[in-house]
């Protein structure tokens, strides 16, 4: 199964390499920006569906489509450093008040007015000038730095904008345990080879999390490197209630 993660890396890969025509549709500054005129930006679509996405298929996103996870992840051949998990709390310093302004914007703006998908873009595009070059370039630098300087994908433990809302989602689905996708263990065939420890991309610790048995966590963005790199079989993807 090791072909479904050559197929996971390559989209990602390739939402990078289109990141400079897109990353309007993921800016938290074009959402702010927007609800200051009671517009609802593209950008504000996209973060609704990743919520809504969480659901049922959880942090599925950032691990198939998010255009930043592919220069993330081509940097583990340069610098392969596990990410401390104990600061994940780090990101909500910069999401709670991101939240908190744009409802601000939004009610000094008289609310939502209207609807623009391709709000600031110039024909759906996002470079279009000098100025959002600068802003492409500083995104994709600070994250390499990141990914070099802190571990394996810091970006999306310590500054992601977008992870709270499929985390949200994740925690409301499990509050009312309708089916979505998830992971699944059979510890008694684990023999602790570490290897599903030594290739998650998040660093999690999933052979603590075989051996308890709850495979549910926050971090886990489903990419399957666990199931398809275990020889033994234990870890498996299924579509149910539990937890």
């Amino acid at each position: 199964m090791l072909k479904r993660q050559k197929l996971r890396k390559g989209i990602i890969l390739i939402t990078f390499l289109l990141l400079p025509a897109i990353f309007y549709y993921l800016s938290p500054y074009l959402i702010i920006m927007g609800a200051s005129e009671g517009v609802i930006s593209g950008s504000f679509i996209i973060f609704a569906i990743l919520f809504l996405s969480a659901l049922f298929l959880g942090r599925g996103f950032c691990a198939w489509f998010c255009p930043l996870a592919g220069i993330q992840e081509v940097s583990f051949m340069v610098r392969n450093k596990p990410v401390n998990n104990k600061y994940n709390w780090i990101r909500y310093i910069i999401w709670v008040p991101w939240i908190t302004i744009i409802i601000y914007m939004a009610v000094a703006a008289g609310g939502f007015r209207r609807i623009d998908f391709f709000y600031q873009t110039t024909y759906g595009f996002s470079i279009a000038d000098v100025y959002a070059l600068f802003i492409y370039l500083i995104i994709v630098i600070t994250t390499i730095i990141l990914s070099f300087a802190v571990g394996k994908r810091a970006v999306c433990h310590y500054v992601c904008w977008m992870s709270p809302f499929m985390i949200g989602g994740r925690k409301f689905r499990n509050l009312f345990k309708w089916p979505s996708l998830r992971l699944k263990a059979d510890k008694e065939k684990c023999t602790d080879c570490m290897t599903c420890i030594i290739n998650c991309p998040m660093s999690l610790d999933v052979n603590d999390m075989v051996k308890s048995g709850k495979m549910e966590n926050s971090e886990c963005i489903l990419c399957g490197t666990c199931v398809d790199n275990c020889k033994k079989g234990v870890i498996k993807f299924t579509f149910s209630k539990d937890i």
